[in-house]
């Protein structure tokens, strides 16, 4: 039950007959101790950011007085975005008092919308922001603006969350009030106009207007939700065409969402199966095997192109978040197991992984490259957009383990908790320490026998599965990916208990099967590498973020092992959970649950090599060729590593650094970046340049060495799929008597330079 969910679903004005639905927060009690220790740490963080704080750009917006210190990061005052994490903590306190009971949430939400609600008539009645209304005008104009409509959802969602969630009247009228001014405002905008505001990110705005409208009917806020329905990308799903390439994830799944909605209040039937294709699409054919999706925030590739995707800047935690509103939609309508079946490997997998245990500071993108690690926000000076969902996600952990209808239940997710259903005067006491042991035992309580289907789901992961009630098998196959269906009459101490068998298998990526990660039941596993060349406190924070790409390198060596005798070289740690041995390596590795996994580097995915084979005889190869280069070494620059490159004088105009599969770039738009590298004074020098074999494009610079031209290269798939080494040998003029030369690589006539990944001066061989 995600933002609104009960509250909406439950709405007079939606036509549709939803065949299940979310229990209410305050009827699910999570008691499992980790989930209650990240819930708790999330409480405490909601709590601790002074309320005043949060006011202080909407006072100044709306020329009130105000004393408070500013917030860092994407709430500072200078930032186009600020104000959009008041949504997301009005929509936190809210989940948090309802799903916690805690009456100190409460309190606090009601103050910040009195509080908003007095910013809101300073401003005229309507228009309630941290910004000016002149944003909305620049963005309409077709002018650089940061998504204000993005940050705008955020309040209005959060707003509509405290009435649905706390009984806040005040928060509806205040948002019936936003939601008029954006229905006269929009309402003066013809296609052509939408459409030049479709083109900025506009988040959820759409499905809050649809949630608005499903509250009272008003049909202004109606027409003003559809001119957010983006046809020129709705209609390709419509017609279930894959056109997600080159598109910003998070800023497309909202528009989904409010697509559902708008299915869900209209019984428009085309909106709801344009949902289910874009989640069929991206669950199935674009994301991780964890359920996150994206890499440095977009879909970079056509569908079931994975390999080449695993970076720092993977996995944005919000398109997770935003993932699984869209899933519990979707069940919503259609109670299928696969639903239940992502929500499962993306909440153990996708969303528990990204808050530190210690502190509850929460995560932006999630490395999916092999020898980065976790970086987190700070307490009051990140505020990022995942910050935001993150306080949502850790607000309602207890919000999709059960679904019902009149005389249904559904058990999703096996996690330790306690379901009270009055409506049929029947509840649930899960007791597990799942998914650390494999069993779950759900004790029944009613007080007069009540005649009802309990569904419990077998996952999809899970072969063999059994099914027993009051300790009697229950017969028939238990079909992985679907539900055992239990109707019966109930009585008071009736015991349901499930038995999911585990094993550890090996997930391949689809578009090659050397790239694998390794899964134990529903947790994915990550591989502990330690904590060389890592401190994170010597990293310096870009856009708030932590820089992943400035990272120290680290050379994650591909693993020996036949992927259809697992058993033989991965082993299981004695008196350890889910945690295994990797052997026959160079040296010992241990995988473990990748929710569990922090200060240090870790690896989800590895290349894997059958020994013997073609892939490993060529790995070895090249390993040999490298070992020669390297003795004839003079200099190595680490490209994208910061000390490298320090110490090697690195200087430049428009230059940039990334990293590719598994390696470090660096390339220059329209500029150039030097080096200076040490060289033979009296013996010929050889300078080895390294570039990726699929580049191309506008991709043509020159190589000069002390300001002399030693050659121009071209990048047009020189070597597709491989790196590639260009060696050039230097003129004996150009080094004698010199300890170092100056290597550049410029721009001709604005086309890019590199990617460079690697720069080498050698003894030139005979």
């Amino acid at each position: 039950m995600w933002t609104l969910s009960l509250a909406v679903l439950l709405s007079v004005h939606a036509p549709v007959a939803l065949k299940a639905r979310p229990f209410d927060l305050s009827q699910v009690k999570v008691t499992d101790p980790r989930l209650v220790k990240a819930a708790e740490l999330n409480r405490q963080y909601l709590l601790s950011v002074d309320p005043d704080r949060l006011l202080h750009t909407f006072r100044l917006n709306a020329k009130l007085p105000t004393s408070a210190a500013p917030l860092g990061g994407w709430e500072s005052p200078g930032c186009e975005v600020r104000g959009h994490c008041m949504g997301h903590w009005l929509s936190g306190l809210a989940l948090t008092a309802r799903s916690m009971g805690s009456a100190e949430c409460r309190q606090r939400a009601d103050y910040l919308v009195a509080e908003l609600a007095k910013c809101q008539q300073a401003l005229g009645g309507e228009w309630l922001s941290a910004f000016p209304e002149s944003f909305l005008d620049r963005l309409e104009a077709g002018k650089p603006v940061w998504a204000p409509y993005y940050t705008l959802h955020k309040i209005l969602a959060g707003l509509l969350d405290v009435h649905t969630l706390c009984g806040n009247a005040q928060a509806l009228d205040v948002a019936k009030r936003l939601g008029r001014h954006f229905a006269g405002r929009n309402a003066k905008l013809n296609d052509q106009q939408m459409a030049v505001v479709h083109r900025n990110e506009y988040g959820g705005i759409g499905e809050s207007l649809w949630n608005l409208y499903g509250l009272t009917g008003d049909e202004q806020v109606r027409v003003a939700a559809a001119k957010f329905d983006q046809e020129s990308f709705l209609g390709p799903l419509a017609q279930h065409q894959d056109r997600l390439r080159g598109l910003h994830a998070n800023t497309q799944i909202p528009k989904v969402i409010a697509a559902a909605r708008r299915a869900e209040l209209t019984g428009e039937e085309r909106y709801h199966d344009l949902a289910d294709y874009f989640f069929t699409q991206v669950t199935g054919h674009r994301s991780y095997v964890t359920g996150g999706t994206s890499n440095h925030e977009h879909w970079r590739t056509e569908p079931d192109k994975l390999a080449s995707e695993l970076s720092p800047d993977a996995h944005e935690t919000c398109v997770s978040y935003n993932l699984l509103k869209l899933t519990d939609r979707l069940f919503a309508w259609s109670p299928e197991a696969r639903y239940a079946d992502y929500y499962e490997r993306a909440f153990y997998n996708a969303i528990l992984p990204t808050q530190e245990p210690n502190t509850g500071m929460l995560m932006y993108l999630v490395p999916m490259n092999a020898g980065h690690f976790k970086t987190f926000s700070t307490p009051l000076d990140s505020f990022w957009c995942c910050v935001g969902t993150g306080v949502e996600s850790f607000a309602r952990l207890g919000s999709s383990l059960y679904y019902h209808n009149n005389d249904t239940l559904w058990v999703n997710l096996y996690v330790c908790s306690e379901l009270d259903w009055p409506a049929q005067g029947f509840a649930l006491s899960q007791q597990c320490i799942f998914p650390d042991e494999p069993d779950t035992v759900l004790n029944v309580s009613v007080k007069q026998p009540v005649e009802l289907t309990v569904n419990v789901r077998i996952p999809a992961w899970c072969d063999g599965a059994s099914v027993t009630v009051n300790g009697t098998p229950v017969a028939g196959a238990r079909k992985a990916g679907s539900y055992c269906a239990l109707k019966r009459t109930w009585r008071d101490g009736d015991v349901i208990g499930v038995s999911l068998p585990m094993k550890l298998r090996l997930e391949t990526t689809p578009d090659d099967p050397t790239v694998a990660a390794f899964c134990y039941g529903p947790l994915v596993l990550a591989g502990e590498l330690g904590t060389e060349r890592y401190d994170p406190a010597k990293m310096t924070f870009v856009r708030g973020q932590r820089d992943l790409c400035a990272a120290p390198r680290y050379e994650v060596a591909p693993l020996l092992g036949r992927a259809d005798a697992l058993d033989t070289w991965v082993k299981p740690v004695e008196g350890k959970f889910c945690t295994f041995t990797i052997g026959g390596q160079a040296k010992p590795l241990t995988l473990v649950p990748f929710r569990s996994l922090f200060g240090q580097r870790y690896a989800v995915y590895w290349r894997l090599f059958a020994p013997g084979s073609r892939e490993q005889l060529a790995y070895e190869t090249e390993l040999a060729r490298k070992a020669a280069l390297r003795a004839r070494f003079v200099d190595l620059v680490e490209i994208g590593d910061p000390e490298s490159e320090r110490e090697h004088g690195l200087r430049g105009e428009r230059t940039n650094s990334g990293l590719h599969q598994g390696r470090h770039w660096r390339d220059a738009p329209g500029g150039w970046f030097t080096y200076q590298v040490k060289v033979l004074p009296d013996a010929p020098t050889t300078l080895v340049l390294t570039y990726w074999g699929d580049d191309a494009g506008n991709r043509v610079f020159d190589v000069l060495v002390d300001g002399q031209k030693i050659a121009t290269q071209r990048l047009e798939r020189n070597q597709p799929g491989q790196f590639f080494d260009v060696e050039h040998k230097l003129p004996p003029e150009l080094t004698k008597g010199k300890e170092k030369v100056t290597v550049r690589l410029q721009t001709i006539d604005g086309s890019t330079v590199g990617g460079l990944f690697g720069l080498v001066t050698s003894k030139t061989a005979p």
